[in-house]
């Protein structure tokens, strides 16, 4: 077997696979839209809270319902939870991290333990993919401190 007899399926494999990832993949820009007026809050802490661990954040939501993940229904979603980070790009899922928390099962509230010291919340609810809706449903941000 010779290099090239060798090296054409791997090749003919990859761009399979690659054609397929786009093809699952939803169009750019392709975001599920919101109704009007729908509105994502904290219930608590409130803006400018003093707490200690663990700290519960309730999420609040008017307008719309919570659904989990994975499952498609219109005027739906799930909430994200940002901490001490910038938003991410409104057409692209929300990433997975320490600063940005997903509650794709549906939850509406977290017990967190936080560091010491001033922290930024906000809320960004997103769509059965994790991408934010058309226009974004988020929260205002927060500033809380931790004892």
């Amino acid at each position: 077997m010779n290099n090239k007899g060798s090296v054409f399926p791997h090749r003919a494999l990859a761009i399979c696979g690659a054609a397929l990832l786009l093809a699952l993949a939803p169009a750019a820009g392709a975001r599920s839209p919101a109704p009007e007026g729908a509105e994502l809050y904290f219930i608590a802490p409130t803006d400018g809270a003093t707490v200690r661990n663990p700290v519960v954040v309730r999420f609040g939501l008017r307008g719309m319902g919570v659904a989990p993940a994975g499952v498609d229904m219109q005027k739906t979603g799930h909430h994200h939870l940002i901490i001490d980070a910038p938003l991410p790009p409104m057409d692209q899922p929300v990433p997975s991290s320490e600063q940005y928390r997903h509650f794709g099962g549906g939850q509406t509230e977290v017990k967190l333990d936080l560091p010491p010291g001033r922290h930024e919340l906000q809320l960004l609810l997103g769509d059965h993919l994790h991408v934010p809706h058309d226009p974004p449903v988020m929260s205002k941000r927060i500033s809380i401190t931790v004892e």
